[in-house]
């Protein structure tokens, strides 16, 4: 296959800037499509709508350096080091349909089959081989453009996966595993092959029949002043994670739903929604469309109307039993 568009290889390993990268290129004004290979040093990249906090393992992160960093795509806290690579497909939103994962996957899982394994789409968002994760993958739609990107999990150190990463017991238990170790595992094992991680990227770009440029130096500044600014504060990794006097949450098959809320008067004063789920608008709309209704069921499912353009697969009612414990 030859991807027509913008080939990039972004070398840099600094996670604040590789993330900020991306907003950047999903945000610019050029139509073109992007394909982009990217790897970070130790990194927690945190989904857009969860608690930083309840995700990592603080005292290892802070302990052993590792960069926590909150993503624009929805889906879970992943671990990163130079023995992953990662994947972005940005394009036009008229091009293709909202997380529709299976589309952009599919070239990695050709690229995956062609290396002789037996690689596949599996649940929400990972790809497999074997039946264990070696990718997984995230959208956002943003600026008329939907962006796609996921992991690939070629020499990563599965000891610090585990240990950097605070997984719900749920979400294991759901998978019917009993440990993130022994759920994920490096494409360069089951393939038999040692490839280098460099030589790897090398592959993948010209399976895609593609000759990539770098970051021009107006790019990087752009890149680097955003990195600055957003990626590398503590407002936008840490600050959206607050205290509230209620909270509620859920395991669902399309992911877990938290809930945090204060009211007053019997009225929602402040809410916020977080988990791991995915959807096709921005949480924060949902969560402002709340504040002011009343707390109870009949109001929260009015009100609830259209959850499932913010939380992919969520019917009002279900979300409404969450708030109120009332099934």
């Amino acid at each position: 296959m030859t991807f027509e568009g913008d080939v990039i290889y972004n070398r840099s390993t600094d996670a604040y800037f590789n993330l900020a990268a991306e907003e950047y290129l999903i945000d610019r004004a050029d139509p073109r499509p992007v394909f982009m290979l990217w790897r970070n040093a130790d990194a927690v990249v945190i989904g857009r709508n969860q608690n930083a906090y309840a995700e990592i393992n603080s005292a290892y992160v802070e302990r052993e350096g590792i960069k926590v960093v909150r993503r624009l795509t929805g889906g879970g806290a992943v671990f990163h080091d130079e023995g992953n690579v990662n994947y972005t497909f940005i394009v036009p939103e008229k091009e293709a349909k909202a997380l529709d994962f299976a589309r952009f996957a599919a070239p990695v899982v050709d690229a995956l089959r062609a290396l002789g394994a037996d690689a596949s789409l599996s649940g929400r968002n990972d790809v497999e081989i074997d039946g264990r994760k070696v990718s997984g993958n995230a959208q956002c739609v943003r600026s008329g453009k939907i962006m796609h990107h996921g992991t690939l999990l070629w020499s990563s150190d599965p000891s610090r996966i585990a240990a950097a990463l605070a997984v719900d017991p749920e979400k294991i238990a759901a998978k019917g595993i009993k440990s993130v170790r022994g759920r994920v595992a490096n494409i360069s094992e089951l393939v038999g092959s040692d490839m280098s991680v460099t030589a790897f990227i090398d592959y993948l770009f010209g399976f895609m029949g593609t000759v990539p440029r770098g970051f021009t130096e107006a790019e990087t500044g752009a890149i680097s002043r955003l990195r600055d600014g957003k990626y590398a504060s503590w407002e936008w990794n840490y600050g959206e994670s607050k205290t509230f006097s209620a909270r509620a949450k859920r395991r669902f098959p399309y992911g877990t739903v938290e809930i945090g809320y204060t009211l007053d008067g019997g009225v929602i004063k402040e809410i916020s929604i977080l988990g791991d789920f995915f959807g096709v608008g921005d949480i924060s709309e949902l969560s402002r469309s709340l504040c002011g209704v009343r707390f109870g069921k009949s109001e929260l499912i009015r009100a609830l109307a259209r959850v499932g353009d913010y939380i992919s697969g969520a019917e009002p009612g279900e979300i409404a039993a969450l708030m109120t414990g009332l099934d």
